[in-house]
């Protein structure tokens, strides 16, 4: 017997730390040439055979647009559930006046799954006195793999109030083509997923920033929101070394504590979800433990030197 599986994307605590994912317009939104990101969560591991996911992610800019693309890969189960996505972002700005920036962008690439039934076992090879795994299982998979299309929208607002304020805020619309995510005949298309974000950078003194900022996910049934912020000190402005510490809210499922550190181009942060959810009993708190990694690339421009002709009478 087969039944359709409600599935969501997967999610971040450090989302801020995984531009591209959150919306396609943060393709090459920073003042560097080349940023690479990369993220690693790894969840449930008291609970069952944990979740592993990985992100990368290189985005650029060229005259006026923003290019970025990214890759994912995520494990799961006994049967090694797999999800790999490779996505390509394009984003075009839009200044509106000299305080206010539109980034509109699309996204699109490829979903890809496989599943290894082999490795579950089923009621059917219990023939009533023992459990035999070489017994049939009587369950047809269609297909143990399968590749569809991807598309996605997203756009961000960017609003320089001051020296001290700036605040950005976006709306991304992912899984457009509805791909189908059964490995039976059946089609249990993918939930659309809407992504809403909220960002503010405060300058408190030239060395300590405050950035609260939320983030809230739909996707068929599913809500996910997260809220909270980082304060960030910096140690020495010469050097471009700081620190950052936070802490994040998941409702209904788990607060999560950030550190993290920068020195000139790398920047890593690392954090921990305590669980507080009705799976308690089985996770005993423990929720996921996230890494991230930024380096960006500058590239060298040379000053623009601009000359004066002297007259021939000089």
């Amino acid at each position: 017997m087969a039944a359709p599986v409600l599935a969501q994307d997967i999610h971040w605590t450090q989302f801020n730390n995984n531009p591209i994912f959150q919306n396609p317009a943060g393709a090459g939104n920073f003042k560097e040439d080349l940023r690479l990101t990369a993220n690693y969560r790894t969840q449930w591991r008291s609970v069952t055979i944990p979740f592993q996911t990985t992100a990368l992610a290189a985005d650029t800019k060229w005259k006026q647009w923003g290019f970025g693309l990214n890759y994912f890969h995520d494990q799961v189960g006994d049967g090694k559930f797999q999800t790999n996505e490779v996505q390509l972002s394009a984003c075009y700005p839009i200044t509106l006046t000299q305080k206010h920036v539109l980034r509109p962008a699309l996204q699109v690439g490829f979903n890809q799954r496989q599943l290894n039934s082999n490795a579950f076992y089923f009621d059917s090879q219990y023939n009533g006195y023992i459990f035999d795994p070489n017994a049939p299982t009587n369950e047809y998979f269609q297909t143990a793999s399968m590749i569809k299309p991807m598309l996605g929208l997203g756009i961000i607002h960017q609003y320089n109030i001051n020296k001290q304020y700036f605040f950005q805020s976006g709306i991304g619309l992912f899984n457009l083509t509805r791909p189908n995510q059964s490995f039976f005949l059946e089609n249990t298309q993918r939930d659309l997923r809407l992504n809403i974000f909220a960002q503010l950078r405060y300058q408190y003194t030239t060395k300590l920033f405050f950035e609260p900022s939320f983030q809230l996910n739909f996707q068929g049934p599913y809500r996910a929101l997260t809220l909270g912020g980082i304060g960030e000190y910096v140690l020495s402005i010469k050097d471009q070394i700081s620190i950052n510490a936070g802490l994040w809210w998941r409702t209904k499922d788990a607060f999560c504590l950030q550190f993290g550190m920068a020195r000139g181009p790398i920047s890593t942060g690392i954090s921990y979800d305590f669980n507080y959810s009705s799976l308690v009993p089985a996770s005993r708190g423990r929720g996921a433990f996230e890494l991230s990694l930024r380096y960006v690339i500058t590239k060298f421009h040379p000053p623009q030197l601009q000359y004066r002709i002297c007259p021939d009478f000089i």
